[in-house]
């Protein structure tokens, strides 16, 4: 990799020198357009989108375009930007990557990115986020370490979404669309716009039985946005969010055997779920405020809160699958208040801003069932308390951003920010009461030199940091019969990200192209994951804990460009090299054999896998990151054969990857074809648009999502159609594997008036 990197670097180099070169107006321009400077970032409300004098690779998707698409999911609209994968199971709910950060992980941990919605941090309980994509102004996606911002989790970046808003919305709107799989969706907006104020309300409802047997999915939305123009230089939006959601999570299916025979996982009896029916309840509230003192110095101040109340079922009885052990109850609350100042002027601006949250979780499990343990232990009765807890989470922070125009092509930025972070966990059963804090800093170092006024060579060096949750600080406090450690010592993860990239327009095909290449490397050195491996298996030795002990580095090249050839020819680009690998992982445990059983010395001395287990030890330093392809790729054509018609054809491509972090099972890679076609037509006042969409055209049979830890129950020993014990091998038929549904089709009517 690193001949590759030099190449890379190399690549990139050549590049901006041709691109001085080939220059003929230079400074003029450069003084002119660089003369007043500004800040364009923020964690509130995305007003600002210029990249010129940006120091890191952002990608913005307007709303419009989200619209036009007619997409059921964010992964969709995300294929599109260099960089993202996403971790789709089934409905539209899904983990957002960057970069390759944490796709080693899928058990509902944070998955590295920060996401902020109309200036609220949003964090589930499922480590997913799930979005109205009917509600969307524009998202805009900041990639490499972006602590110095958001603060906690944005180790790789951030999405920063902003929600619909303004006079545009007014009049009425209402569609329809209907699809494979008993696909429904109905919505209705009513808008207005006056001298003083506008707004809207939307409702919408988007029902599916899905492809998967038992995983019906259900998402009702109330989205409201108003905006009160208090003078000529102050505003007033208060916006809500409430959304009633049902989701079976069922679809996977137990090895590659079963992927190929029951790929909807209707044989519910051999495999089901560990998680599973969920509800859940939504509700977002936000006031922001903002005011300009002058054509150079605005205050932006946003007060929210955040409610997330998750039902659901866990653990599948070992005697039968279909029957749930725990009901489990997730509350969440998160309050905040965030204030940003911002100056612009010749050759500085600044940015000073407060981050202040108090944010809540509550946990309740109780038995679902009668509960009989192993051993000698009596029968848990139903209803009994499991767990019962509350923590409470509060964070303060200061964070800034100053750049400096040093000369006219060159403009710095530096950016720094400080977090203090207090958990206070206090069980409900037990009175135990544990607390701990922490003081992190974040920072970023940059760059922007403008070769021409149109060509953008820039760099930084960027932090991102996640603290450590409660239950890996004490983890042996809270379940002490469990085999996993107290460590209270535990430090918060720390990500290094370094950047080159380069932005241009170029003539190409005989049309005006926009160019931005990056490349980067993130090094993760001391990140958290259990002693015994990420999932790896307890050995039979002193018990295990989480520790400071992983590392990760992460480097590639990004390219995105788009062109508009003519008035009806349009076409983008993605691609991305990513190189994921361990560079500290030292012991992992692959158990085989029945876990419940008894522990034999070794696995060689193993007779009967069905009554006894045993434990592999394996060295993944170096290894490849699971389910992080080499190469990725998105190539969109959009054609208007007429006025009114626009079709566009998408390719997405990826190539093989890895199944689990030993590297024993890697899977091919695929590629697949969608089709859509836009019919819009303005009759009087108003604007009719229907569209159709065929993903998947050409019926790829690939996986969505592919995990592999260690020996599963894959034999049935009594032939009664449910998997009942273990071979003591691990193989591709030990993996969890959500199979992609193949061809659908979804098509739909709006009407503006």
């Amino acid at each position: 990799m690193k001949k590759n990197s030099s190449i890379l670097s190399k690549s990139i180099l050549s590049i901006a020198i041709a691109g001085a070169l080939s220059s003929v107006s230079f400074t003029n321009l450069i003084a002119e357009e660089l003369d007043v400077i500004r800040v364009e970032s923020t964690t509130i409300d995305d007003r600002f989108e210029n990249k010129r004098n940006e120091a890191s690779n952002i990608a913005v998707i307007s709303g419009e375009k989200i619209d036009a698409a007619h997409t059921k999911n964010v992964q969709e609209m995300l294929q599109g930007i260099p960089g993202i994968t996403t971790e789709l199971q089934s409905g539209d709910s899904l983990k957002i990557h960057i970069r390759g950060i944490e796709n080693q992980v899928y058990m509902g941990e944070k998955p590295g990115v920060a996401v902020v919605i109309d200036g609220v941090p949003v964090f589930e309980r499922t480590g997913r986020v799930n979005l109205d994509m009917d509600n969307i102004e524009s998202i805009k996606v900041i990639k490499g370490g972006a602590s110095y911002l958001f603060g906690d989790d944005a180790l790789s970046g951030a999405i920063i979404i902003t929600t619909k808003r303004g006079a545009k919305h007014q009049g009425y709107t209402t569609g329809v669309e209907v699809g494979s799989f008993n696909y429904q969706k109905g919505l209705v907006r009513a808008g207005f716009a006056s001298e003083n104020a506008n707004g809207h309300v939307q409702v919408s409802r988007r029902e599916t039985d899905s492809y998967y047997d038992d995983a019906a999915s259900r998402a009702d939305y109330l989205n409201g946005k108003l905006q009160y123009y208090i003078d000529d230089s102050s505003d007033l939006t208060f916006g809500l969010e409430r959304a009633d959601r049902f989701k079976n999570s069922h679809g996977s299916v137990k090895g590659v055997t079963a992927a190929e025979n029951d790929p909807r996982s209707t044989d519910i009896n051999s495999y089901n779920d560990y998680t599973n029916h969920y509800e859940v309840d939504l509700a977002k509230y936000f006031l922001t405020y903002s005011k300009d003192y002058s054509e150079n110095d605005n205050l932006m101040v946003n007060l929210y809160s955040f409610g997330d109340d998750t039902k659901f079922h866990s653990k599948p009885d070992r005697t039968d699958p279909t029957i749930y052990t725990y009901d489990n109850d997730y509350k969440q609350v998160q309050n905040g208040l965030k204030a940003e100042y911002r100056s612009s002027g010749k050759g500085l601006a600044w940015m000073a801003a407060v981050d202040l949250r108090e944010n809540q979780y509550k946990n309740n499990v109780i038995y679902k069932i009668d509960y009989d343990p192993f051993g000698p232990a009596p029968v848990i009765p139903a209803g009994t308390p499991y767990s019962d807890d509350t923590t409470d989470e509060s964070v303060q922070a200061l964070y800034g951003e100053m750049k400096f125009q040093v000369s006219d092509p060159l403009v710095l930025t530096v950016n720094g920010r400080l977090d203090h972070i207090a958990y206070d966990y206090t069980s409900n059963l037990s009175a135990l009461n544990l607390d701990k804090s922490f003081d992190v800093n974040s920072w970023r170092f940059g760059g922007n030199y403008a070769l021409a006024s149109n060509r953008d060579l820039y760099a930084n060096i960027s932090t991102g940091f996640r603290a450590p949750s409660v239950t890996q600080l004490f983890s042996g406090d809270i379940s002490p019969t469990g085999s996993t450690d107290s460590n209270p010592n535990l430090k918060p993860e720390h990500a290094i990200n370094k950047e080159i990239g380069f932005r241009t327009k170029i003539e190409l095909f005989g049309a005006s192209t926009d160019v931005d290449i990056a490349i980067f490397q993130i090094d993760r050195d001391d990140y958290i994951m259990k002693t015994s491996g990420q999932y790896g298996d307890y050995d039979g030795g002193a018990n295990d804990m989480y520790d400071n002990i992983g590392g990760v580095q992460n480097r590639g090249l990004e390219l995105a460009m788009k062109s508009v050839v003519s008035s009806k020819l349009s076409w983008l680009v993605a691609y991305t090299y990513l190189d994921a690998r361990f560079t500290q992982y030292d012991n992992f445990n692959l158990g085989l054999g029945n876990p419940y059983g008894t522990t034999v010395a070794s696995c060689g001395a193993m007779v009967d896998p069905t009554t006894e287990n045993c434990v592999e030890h394996y060295d993944n330093t170096g290894n490849v990151v699971p389910r992080t392809s080499n190469h990725t790729v998105n190539l969109a054509v959009t054609y208007k054969p007429a006025s009114n018609w626009t079709v566009t054809g998408e390719i997405n491509s990826k190539s093989d990857y890895y199944a689990d972090e030993i590297n024993r099972i890697k899977m091919k890679g695929f590629s697949t074809f969608n089709l859509l076609a836009n019919y819009d037509r303005k009759i009087g006042k108003n604007t009719w648009s229907f569209f159709a969409r065929i993903d998947n055209v050409l019926d790829s049979r690939h996986y969505n999502t592919v995990r592999g830890t260690g020996d599963a129950k894959t034999v049935d020993s009594d032939a009664d159609g449910i998997y009942d014990t273990y071979d003591g091998v691990y193989d591709a038929e030990d993996l969890s594997i959500v199979v992609n549904p193949g061809r659908s089709y979804t098509a739909g009517l709006s009407v503006t008036f």
